[in-house]
Protein backbone atom coordinates (compact mmCIF):
# COMPACT_ATOMS: atom_id res chain seq x y z
CA UNK A 1 0.00 0.00 0.00
CA UNK A 2 1.13 3.76 -0.53
CA UNK A 3 0.92 6.05 1.76
CA UNK A 4 -0.97 8.27 0.14
CA UNK A 5 -4.75 8.58 1.21
CA UNK A 6 -7.20 5.96 -0.41
CA UNK A 7 -10.69 5.51 -1.68
CA UNK A 8 -11.87 1.83 -1.74
CA UNK A 9 -14.60 1.64 -4.46
CA UNK A 10 -17.45 -0.41 -4.32
CA UNK A 11 -18.61 -2.80 -7.35
CA UNK A 12 -21.13 -3.66 -7.52
CA UNK A 13 -22.54 -0.14 -7.44
CA UNK A 14 -24.99 2.08 -9.47
CA UNK A 15 -27.79 1.10 -12.21
CA UNK A 16 -29.41 -2.53 -11.81
CA UNK A 17 -31.04 -3.70 -14.60
CA UNK A 18 -34.50 -2.77 -13.53
CA UNK A 19 -33.53 0.73 -13.36
CA UNK A 20 -31.85 0.67 -16.67
CA UNK A 21 -34.62 -0.49 -18.18
CA UNK A 22 -37.06 2.05 -16.81
CA UNK A 23 -34.60 4.92 -17.99
CA UNK A 24 -34.17 3.50 -21.31
CA UNK A 25 -38.34 3.01 -21.26
CA UNK A 26 -38.25 7.12 -20.72
CA UNK A 27 -35.61 7.70 -23.90
CA UNK A 28 -36.89 5.86 -26.25
CA UNK A 29 -40.42 7.44 -25.70
CA UNK A 30 -39.38 10.39 -26.20
CA UNK A 31 -37.81 8.88 -29.38
CA UNK A 32 -40.42 7.44 -31.10
CA UNK A 33 -43.53 9.55 -29.67
CA UNK A 34 -41.75 12.67 -29.27
CA UNK A 35 -41.80 15.00 -26.52
CA UNK A 36 -43.97 15.27 -24.02
CA UNK A 37 -44.00 12.24 -22.44
CA UNK A 38 -45.76 11.96 -18.96
CA UNK A 39 -44.21 9.93 -16.18
CA UNK A 40 -46.33 8.92 -13.66
CA UNK A 41 -43.92 9.49 -10.45
CA UNK A 42 -40.06 9.36 -10.76
CA UNK A 43 -39.14 7.28 -12.97
CA UNK A 44 -36.26 5.95 -10.23
CA UNK A 45 -35.88 7.73 -7.22
CA UNK A 46 -33.01 10.12 -8.23
CA UNK A 47 -32.12 13.54 -8.96
CA UNK A 48 -30.09 13.75 -12.06
CA UNK A 49 -31.96 11.12 -13.58
CA UNK A 50 -35.39 13.25 -12.99
CA UNK A 51 -33.70 16.65 -14.06
CA UNK A 52 -31.98 15.01 -16.97
CA UNK A 53 -35.31 13.73 -18.84
CA UNK A 54 -37.12 16.56 -17.86
CA UNK A 55 -34.50 18.16 -20.22
CA UNK A 56 -35.24 15.67 -22.85
CA UNK A 57 -39.50 16.33 -22.34
CA UNK A 58 -40.10 14.36 -19.70
CA UNK A 59 -43.13 15.59 -17.58
CA UNK A 60 -43.09 13.97 -14.02
CA UNK A 61 -47.00 14.05 -12.21
CA UNK A 62 -47.87 12.65 -9.05
CA UNK A 63 -51.37 11.16 -10.67
CA UNK A 64 -52.92 10.05 -14.17
CA UNK A 65 -55.42 12.75 -13.37
CA UNK A 66 -52.68 15.23 -14.49
CA UNK A 67 -51.70 13.70 -18.09
CA UNK A 68 -54.01 15.43 -20.96
CA UNK A 69 -56.08 12.65 -22.26
CA UNK A 70 -55.10 10.55 -25.32
CA UNK A 71 -51.30 10.92 -24.14
CA UNK A 72 -48.72 8.50 -23.53
CA UNK A 73 -48.12 7.97 -19.62
CA UNK A 74 -44.42 5.80 -18.33
CA UNK A 75 -45.17 4.12 -14.81
CA UNK A 76 -42.46 4.17 -12.97
CA UNK A 77 -39.77 1.14 -11.83
CA UNK A 78 -41.86 1.10 -8.43
CA UNK A 79 -45.14 -0.40 -10.06
CA UNK A 80 -48.54 0.53 -9.46
CA UNK A 81 -51.92 -1.43 -8.39
CA UNK A 82 -54.10 -2.20 -10.67
CA UNK A 83 -56.34 0.54 -9.89
CA UNK A 84 -53.59 2.83 -11.94
CA UNK A 85 -54.11 0.86 -15.20
CA UNK A 86 -58.01 1.38 -14.55
CA UNK A 87 -57.54 5.15 -14.11
CA UNK A 88 -54.92 4.95 -17.57
CA UNK A 89 -57.63 3.24 -19.60
CA UNK A 90 -60.77 5.52 -18.70
CA UNK A 91 -58.31 8.68 -19.67
CA UNK A 92 -57.58 6.95 -22.97
CA UNK A 93 -54.35 7.10 -22.21
CA UNK A 94 -50.93 4.74 -23.85
CA UNK A 95 -49.83 3.41 -21.03
CA UNK A 96 -46.12 1.75 -20.70
CA UNK A 97 -45.63 -0.31 -17.81
CA UNK A 98 -41.63 -0.03 -16.54
CA UNK A 99 -42.14 -1.39 -13.32
CA UNK A 100 -39.15 -3.44 -12.69
CA UNK A 101 -39.49 -7.37 -13.32
CA UNK A 102 -38.44 -8.20 -10.17
CA UNK A 103 -41.35 -5.89 -8.21
CA UNK A 104 -43.52 -7.86 -10.62
CA UNK A 105 -42.86 -10.48 -9.27
CA UNK A 106 -43.51 -9.83 -5.92
CA UNK A 107 -47.43 -8.54 -7.22
CA UNK A 108 -47.60 -12.03 -9.03
CA UNK A 109 -46.76 -13.76 -5.63
CA UNK A 110 -49.19 -11.55 -3.61
CA UNK A 111 -52.08 -12.17 -6.18
CA UNK A 112 -51.37 -15.64 -6.20
CA UNK A 113 -51.53 -16.27 -2.20
CA UNK A 114 -54.30 -13.90 -1.77
CA UNK A 115 -56.47 -16.27 -4.28
CA UNK A 116 -55.76 -18.99 -2.29
CA UNK A 117 -57.01 -16.62 1.00
CA UNK A 118 -53.76 -16.36 2.93
CA UNK A 119 -52.84 -13.98 5.07
CA UNK A 120 -50.14 -11.78 3.47
CA UNK A 121 -47.39 -10.03 5.87
CA UNK A 122 -45.29 -7.37 3.77
CA UNK A 123 -41.92 -6.52 5.29
CA UNK A 124 -41.96 -2.77 3.79
CA UNK A 125 -41.34 1.13 4.33
CA UNK A 126 -44.86 2.89 5.10
CA UNK A 127 -45.37 4.91 2.19
CA UNK A 128 -43.33 3.88 -0.19
CA UNK A 129 -44.62 4.07 -3.84
CA UNK A 130 -43.24 0.04 -4.34
CA UNK A 131 -45.21 -0.72 -1.00
CA UNK A 132 -48.65 0.83 -2.41
CA UNK A 133 -48.60 -0.97 -5.53
CA UNK A 134 -48.13 -3.97 -4.03
CA UNK A 135 -50.62 -3.38 -1.52
CA UNK A 136 -53.27 -2.89 -4.14
CA UNK A 137 -52.96 -5.87 -5.55
CA UNK A 138 -54.81 -7.67 -2.85
CA UNK A 139 -55.70 -4.75 -0.27
CA UNK A 140 -57.98 -7.06 1.88
CA UNK A 141 -55.27 -9.69 2.45
CA UNK A 142 -52.01 -7.91 2.65
CA UNK A 143 -50.64 -5.79 6.20
CA UNK A 144 -47.88 -4.40 6.08
CA UNK A 145 -44.53 -4.94 8.49
CA UNK A 146 -42.67 -2.19 9.00
CA UNK A 147 -39.40 -3.33 10.32
CA UNK A 148 -39.17 -5.67 13.46
CA UNK A 149 -40.66 -3.31 16.06
CA UNK A 150 -43.81 -3.84 14.17
CA UNK A 151 -44.14 -7.49 14.51
CA UNK A 152 -46.09 -7.35 17.74
CA UNK A 153 -48.81 -5.55 16.17
CA UNK A 154 -49.27 -8.10 13.64
CA UNK A 155 -52.46 -10.27 13.87
CA UNK A 156 -53.67 -13.12 11.26
CA UNK A 157 -56.99 -14.92 10.61
CA UNK A 158 -55.54 -18.74 10.45
CA UNK A 159 -51.83 -19.11 11.38
CA UNK A 160 -52.17 -21.78 9.13
CA UNK A 161 -52.11 -20.05 6.26
CA UNK A 162 -50.05 -16.55 6.52
CA UNK A 163 -47.03 -15.78 4.45
CA UNK A 164 -44.20 -12.91 4.12
CA UNK A 165 -43.60 -11.09 1.27
CA UNK A 166 -41.14 -7.97 0.79
CA UNK A 167 -40.19 -4.49 -0.85
CA UNK A 168 -37.31 -5.33 -2.99
CA UNK A 169 -35.27 -2.69 -1.75
CA UNK A 170 -34.38 -3.37 2.34
CA UNK A 171 -32.26 -4.22 4.36
CA UNK A 172 -30.89 -7.76 3.86
CA UNK A 173 -29.96 -8.17 7.42
CA UNK A 174 -33.14 -6.35 8.73
CA UNK A 175 -35.66 -8.36 6.87
CA UNK A 176 -33.85 -11.74 8.13
CA UNK A 177 -34.53 -9.89 11.97
CA UNK A 178 -38.41 -9.53 10.87
CA UNK A 179 -38.65 -12.54 9.58
CA UNK A 180 -36.87 -14.45 12.33
CA UNK A 181 -39.15 -12.38 14.80
CA UNK A 182 -42.66 -13.41 12.88
CA UNK A 183 -41.21 -17.01 12.71
CA UNK A 184 -41.19 -16.91 16.29
CA UNK A 185 -44.67 -15.42 16.86
CA UNK A 186 -45.81 -17.39 13.94
CA UNK A 187 -44.21 -20.94 13.85
CA UNK A 188 -46.26 -22.05 10.56
CA UNK A 189 -45.42 -18.77 8.23
CA UNK A 190 -44.67 -19.49 5.20
CA UNK A 191 -41.78 -17.42 2.80
CA UNK A 192 -42.34 -16.53 -0.77
CA UNK A 193 -40.97 -19.39 -3.52
CA UNK A 194 -37.83 -17.13 -3.94
CA UNK A 195 -36.22 -14.16 -2.12
CA UNK A 196 -37.89 -11.09 -2.69
CA UNK A 197 -35.16 -8.48 -2.11
CA UNK A 198 -33.76 -8.05 -5.46
CA UNK A 199 -30.36 -9.17 -6.41
CA UNK A 200 -28.82 -5.60 -7.05
CA UNK A 201 -29.99 -4.20 -3.35
CA UNK A 202 -28.13 -7.77 -1.71
CA UNK A 203 -25.32 -7.42 -3.99
CA UNK A 204 -24.53 -3.83 -3.10
CA UNK A 205 -24.54 -4.80 0.69
CA UNK A 206 -22.46 -7.08 0.33
CA UNK A 207 -19.98 -4.69 -1.22
CA UNK A 208 -20.67 -2.09 1.41
CA UNK A 209 -20.29 -5.07 4.26
CA UNK A 210 -16.58 -6.27 3.27
CA UNK A 211 -15.61 -2.44 2.62
CA UNK A 212 -16.68 -0.50 5.81
CA UNK A 213 -14.70 -2.59 8.40
CA UNK A 214 -11.80 -0.67 6.52
CA UNK A 215 -13.13 2.65 5.86
CA UNK A 216 -13.38 5.93 8.08
CA UNK A 217 -16.17 7.24 6.20
CA UNK A 218 -18.51 5.82 3.68
CA UNK A 219 -19.75 7.97 1.31
CA UNK A 220 -23.10 6.97 -0.56
CA UNK A 221 -24.33 8.54 -3.83
CA UNK A 222 -27.80 8.67 -3.97
CA UNK A 223 -31.06 10.62 -3.41
CA UNK A 224 -32.80 10.84 -0.06
CA UNK A 225 -36.06 8.87 -1.13
CA UNK A 226 -34.11 6.00 -2.08
CA UNK A 227 -34.85 3.17 -0.39
CA UNK A 228 -32.04 1.17 -1.74
CA UNK A 229 -29.41 3.86 -1.25
CA UNK A 230 -30.18 4.48 2.55
CA UNK A 231 -29.73 1.14 3.52
CA UNK A 232 -26.90 1.36 1.66
CA UNK A 233 -25.33 4.22 4.29
CA UNK A 234 -26.57 2.29 7.14
CA UNK A 235 -25.10 -1.28 6.37
CA UNK A 236 -21.70 0.82 5.94
CA UNK A 237 -22.27 2.30 9.61
CA UNK A 238 -23.69 -1.03 10.75
CA UNK A 239 -20.86 -2.88 9.12
CA UNK A 240 -17.95 -0.55 11.27
CA UNK A 241 -17.62 2.52 8.78
CA UNK A 242 -16.91 5.10 11.16
CA UNK A 243 -19.18 7.26 9.72
CA UNK A 244 -21.92 7.20 6.50
CA UNK A 245 -23.26 10.04 4.57
CA UNK A 246 -25.70 9.45 1.74
CA UNK A 247 -25.24 12.23 -1.20
CA UNK A 248 -26.61 13.36 -4.35
CA UNK A 249 -23.53 14.78 -5.86
CA UNK A 250 -20.03 15.54 -5.19
CA UNK A 251 -20.65 19.48 -4.08
CA UNK A 252 -22.55 17.91 -0.99
CA UNK A 253 -19.63 16.54 0.63
CA UNK A 254 -18.55 18.90 3.75
CA UNK A 255 -14.98 19.26 4.50
CA UNK A 256 -14.99 18.15 7.68
CA UNK A 257 -16.37 14.58 7.08
CA UNK A 258 -12.93 14.00 5.45
CA UNK A 259 -10.91 15.56 8.47
CA UNK A 260 -8.55 12.91 9.69
CA UNK A 261 -9.39 10.50 7.55
CA UNK A 262 -7.62 7.68 5.60
CA UNK A 263 -9.40 5.36 3.94
CA UNK A 264 -12.86 6.54 2.08
CA UNK A 265 -15.34 4.33 1.03
CA UNK A 266 -17.30 5.00 -1.78
CA UNK A 267 -20.52 3.30 -3.31
CA UNK A 268 -24.11 3.90 -5.38
CA UNK A 269 -27.42 3.32 -5.17
CA UNK A 270 -29.38 1.14 -7.56
CA UNK A 271 -30.51 3.94 -9.43
CA UNK A 272 -27.47 5.86 -10.15
CA UNK A 273 -25.70 6.87 -12.86
CA UNK A 274 -21.75 6.13 -12.38
CA UNK A 275 -20.94 9.75 -14.00
CA UNK A 276 -22.09 10.93 -10.24
CA UNK A 277 -19.42 8.57 -8.85
CA UNK A 278 -16.61 9.61 -10.52
CA UNK A 279 -17.45 13.56 -9.82
CA UNK A 280 -17.07 12.00 -6.18
CA UNK A 281 -13.78 10.28 -6.79
CA UNK A 282 -12.68 13.65 -8.74
CA UNK A 283 -13.81 15.80 -5.41
CA UNK A 284 -11.29 13.27 -3.10
CA UNK A 285 -8.78 13.14 -5.73
CA UNK A 286 -8.04 17.04 -5.38
CA UNK A 287 -8.02 16.25 -1.55
CA UNK A 288 -5.03 13.76 -2.28
CA UNK A 289 -7.37 10.39 -2.19
CA UNK A 290 -5.51 9.21 -5.18
CA UNK A 291 -5.29 5.56 -4.60
CA UNK A 292 -8.35 4.09 -5.68
CA UNK A 293 -8.99 0.16 -5.20
CA UNK A 294 -12.11 -2.03 -6.55
CA UNK A 295 -13.42 -3.65 -3.84
CA UNK A 296 -15.53 -6.36 -5.84
CA UNK A 297 -17.89 -8.53 -4.40
CA UNK A 298 -19.99 -9.75 -7.64
CA UNK A 299 -20.67 -9.81 -11.58
CA UNK A 300 -23.90 -8.48 -12.58
CA UNK A 301 -24.76 -9.55 -16.34
CA UNK A 302 -28.77 -9.48 -15.74
CA UNK A 303 -30.33 -7.34 -18.55
CA UNK A 304 -34.25 -7.00 -18.60
CA UNK A 305 -35.84 -6.34 -22.05
CA UNK A 306 -37.94 -3.18 -22.33
CA UNK A 307 -41.84 -3.25 -21.45
CA UNK A 308 -43.81 -5.12 -24.87
CA UNK A 309 -46.09 -2.14 -26.10
CA UNK A 310 -42.67 -0.18 -26.33
CA UNK A 311 -40.99 -2.98 -28.14
CA UNK A 312 -44.18 -3.71 -30.36
CA UNK A 313 -44.30 0.17 -31.59
CA UNK A 314 -40.07 0.75 -32.18
CA UNK A 315 -40.90 -2.28 -34.32
CA UNK A 316 -43.86 -0.78 -36.44
CA UNK A 317 -41.61 2.22 -36.91
CA UNK A 318 -38.67 0.63 -37.81
CA UNK A 319 -40.80 -1.10 -40.58
CA UNK A 320 -42.35 1.91 -41.37
CA UNK A 321 -39.20 3.45 -42.40
CA UNK A 322 -37.64 0.82 -43.92
CA UNK A 323 -41.20 0.54 -45.92
CA UNK A 324 -40.28 4.42 -46.81
CA UNK A 325 -36.72 3.85 -47.72
CA UNK A 326 -37.37 0.94 -49.98
CA UNK A 327 -40.66 3.23 -51.87
CA UNK A 328 -37.90 6.36 -52.29
CA UNK A 329 -35.30 3.73 -53.86
CA UNK A 330 -37.76 2.28 -56.27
Amino acid sequence: MTGSKRVLLAKPRGYCAGVDRAVQTVEEALKLYGAPIYVRKEIVHNKHVVSTLQAKGAIFVEENEQVPEGATVVFSAHGVAPEVHEQAKARSLKAIDATCPLVTKVHQEARRFAADDYDILLIGHEGHEEVIGTTGEAPAHIQLVDGPDSVDKVAVRDPSKVVWLSQTTLSVDETLETVARLKKKLPLLMSPPSDDICYATSNRQDAVKVMAPQCDVVLVVGSQNSSNSQRLREVAVDAGARAGYLIDFATEIQEEWLAGATTIGVTSGASVPDELVMEVLDFLAERDFTDVAEITTAQEKLVFSLPQELKRDMKAGAAARAAEVAKTLS
